[in-house]
């Protein structure tokens, strides 16, 4: 590994790398919200919109998780929100508008964060880890947009629920690529691929929907995510110790 990589993510995997490569929250995030909605917006002072994006979205998610999307109003985001409801229609038209910013945000997000693991130079395993600590580290910063685009999808309109379908497919498409790699390279066999991607994606996103069932087992983020690692390359016939002396032998090499 050349030395300006080391501490760095995804070469070295913790939570401090990766949120020193991922600026994902505070002023960050909303930025990004708005440079992605700012065309539908009436509002084109950068200051005010962030904060009134911050205050609708956040009072979004918390009305979801309490009455459910499908009963919230932009009435009752009006009144929870403090901003009028000629306000709230400068920033949102309607609540599909706003479900589908939700989604859209977050599958700008899983592209930029993991998607673009493909383009370092990682061999199948380093690339695995990321993708695996990767998503949990998203969804843990993110967990309110993850939630929402699980838990609400089956009320959204059939154009919105295809595209969060699609969001879960295109994951699993990228763990069946580094699946497919660590094949090509010799160190992974699985004899259906496919059952595997889409079984590793249903435990990454336990995490997010049964976290009360993880703080009762007192298990905490990064050792979820070492149990998931070692039961996907377990399945991929590779277990954690032959990986780690396979890239050890490669940095040496």
């Amino acid at each position: 590994m050349e030395a300006n990589q080391a501490g760095q993510w995804p070469h070295h995997i913790s939570m401090e790398s990766f949120r020193r490569a991922w600026p994902l929250e505070g002023e960050a995030l909303w930025t990004t919200v708005f440079e992605m909605h700012r065309a539908k917006m009436q509002i084109k002072n950068v200051n005010i919109a962030i904060a009134n994006l911050e205050k609708i979205f956040t009072a979004t998610f918390k009305l979801s998780n309490a009455k459910g999307f499908q009963a919230m109003s932009l009435r009752d985001l009006s009144r929870e929100t403090g901003i009028s409801m000629g306000g709230i229609y400068a920033y949102i038209g309607s609540k599909e508008e706003l479900a589908s910013v939700i989604e859209s945000v977050l599958r700008l997000h899983i592209e930029r964060v993991i998607g673009s693991l493909s383009e370092e130079e990682l061999d199948a395993v380093q690339r695995l880890k990321a993708i695996i600590y990767g998503d949990l580290y998203l969804s843990e910063i993110l967990n309110p947009w993850y939630y929402f685009c699980f838990m609400e999808v089956k009320g959204l309109p059939r154009e919105q629920q295809e595209f969060a379908m699609q969001l879960e497919l295109h994951f699993d498409q990228m763990l069946l690529d580094t699946f497919r790699l660590g094949q090509q390279t010799g160190v992974f066999s699985a004899e259906d691929e496919e059952l595997l991607a889409s079984n590793t994606t249903h435990m990454l996103q336990q995490w997010y929907l049964k976290r009360w069932k993880f703080k009762r087992m007192k298990v905490g983020l990064e050792a979820y995510a070492a149990f998931v690692l070692d039961n996907v390359l377990l399945s991929l016939g590779c277990n954690n110790n032959d990986a780690d002396s396979a890239t050890r032998l490669k940095s040496l090499g």
